[in-house]
């Protein structure tokens, strides 16, 4: 296994997909680093040579904000936008979607599973 920014990755996954395991690095980001690199054809992890490997981890240590920093950043950012009292904060503060979703209808990963509300009892009139 190799390990990138404290992250282990199998021998068995291509390159180009395992630098996507890595918390703030996509598949953009993954394909510049190879670039850098000069890795072609996407081999395998346990095909590449420890000094490409170490390269591998220069660039993604020098170049890219990633995990613990990186959620840090963002948590920081959302704790910034709670404290000053935003619309944005404040729908983080609720569990509400943040960019503009309706919620009449959907949202229900954002606000929970389903509560149904109890039908009033009929009243039989004579």
């Amino acid at each position: 296994m190799a390990r990138i920014a404290g992250v282990d990755i199998p021998d068995n996954r291509r390159i180009e997909l395992g630098l996507t395991m890595i918390y703030g690095i996509g598949p953009t980001a993954a394909s510049k680093i190879l670039k850098q690199v000069r890795l072609e054809g996407n081999p395998k992890i346990g095909d590449i040579e420890d000094s490409q490997l170490q390269q591998i981890r220069e660039i993604v240590d020098q170049d890219h904000t990633v995990e613990g920093d990186l959620r840090r950043e963002v948590n920081m950012n959302i704790r910034r936008l709670i404290d000053i009292g935003t619309y944005r904060g404040v729908r983080h503060r609720t569990g509400l979607p943040v960019r503009g979703q309706r919620t009449k209808t959907n949202a229900r990963g954002r606000k929970g599973g389903k509560r149904t509300i109890a039908n009033k009892k009929k009243v039989i009139k004579k």
